[in-house]
Formats: C-alpha cells, structure tokens, sequence
C-alpha cells in the first residue's frame, strides 16, 4: 500500500480545516467593525479565538504532511516547495503582524486582558475612542494578505511552476 496519497490527503483535509477555522475570525474582523455595542464587540473576539486552537492544530497537521509529502515525493528538490514554503513564512508572519497587534489594541480599549499579559487589564476606552479604532482598514488587510497568500500558495501547489 502506498501512503503518499494518503498524506498528501491529510495535508489537504487539514488545509481545508485551517482554513474553515481561521474563516470565523475572517468574518469576526468584518462584523466587529459594524457593531456599535462593547460587548457585542467583545463576545465576537471572544469568538474568533475561541477558533484559535482548531486554527493552530490544524496549521501543525498541515505542516508535518506537508513536509512528509515533500520528502515522499521528493519535491523538495523543486523551486515551487520552497517558493510555497517562503509564501506560507510571509503570510504568517504579515498576518501576524496585522491582525495580533491590531487586535490585542481592540481587546485593550475593551478594556480585556490580553494574550500573554501578565498586567492587569486596563481601563475601557470611551466607545467613540474604539469606534474610531474599529473604523480602521485593517481587515481589508488583512483579508488581502491572506486571500493573495491563499490563492498563490494553491497556483503552487496546483500547478508546480517550476
């Protein structure tokens, strides 16, 4: 029995899972920005990260199939793999970027802790000072770094350039 297509299946399941979990906090980011009332607002975050760990797990099974794949089917010896590993790096890290700081600022004006905050957390802000804060294009984005990472990361895979 050959295990190739049946790791390669993982790694697309998971890619599908990844992606149904971090699409929850995709439409968070969109709604957040409609809502007027603090605590909707801090139920929707609240919903978002609840996908986190679905998200992660489903990122590491992705990654360890990925890899598996690439050195049953030696790809690594191929420019797309590591073009497509490059791309992954930079999504993650951009998205990193754009969507923790930004929303760790949201969670703070709610006056929530924060991931990995040892300080107590601090005072609400006014809600004009979050809905000035809300009003940001941060989840456009957001979604473009991730849809443009999304569709070249398939082309690659997909297709296999060069």
């Amino acid at each position: 029995m050959e295990f190739y297509p049946w790791v390669v299946l993982i790694h697309v399941l998971a890619a599908f899972a990844f992606v149904l979990a971090h699409g929850a906090s995709a439409f968070v980011a969109f709604r957040v920005r409609a809502e007027r009332e603090p605590a909707r607002i801090a139920a929707l975050l609240d919903l978002s990260s609840s996908t986190l760990a679905v998200m992660y797990v489903a990122l590491l099974v992705l990654l360890i199939a990925g890899i598996v794949a690439g050195i049953m089917g030696s790809w690594f010896a191929k420019l797309w793999t590591w073009a497509a590993i490059g791309v992954l790096v930079a999504v993650l890290v951009l998205m990193y970027v754009l969507a923790s700081t930004y929303y760790t600022g949201v969670r703070r004006a709610l006056g929530q802790a924060t991931f990995g905050s040892k300080e107590p957390p601090p005072p609400p802000v006014s809600v004009d000072e979050l809905l000035a804060m809300l009003d940001s294009r941060r989840p456009e984005a957001i979604t473009l770094v991730g849809g443009i990472g999304l569709v070249v990361l398939v082309w690659l895979m997909i297709l296999k350039p060069f």
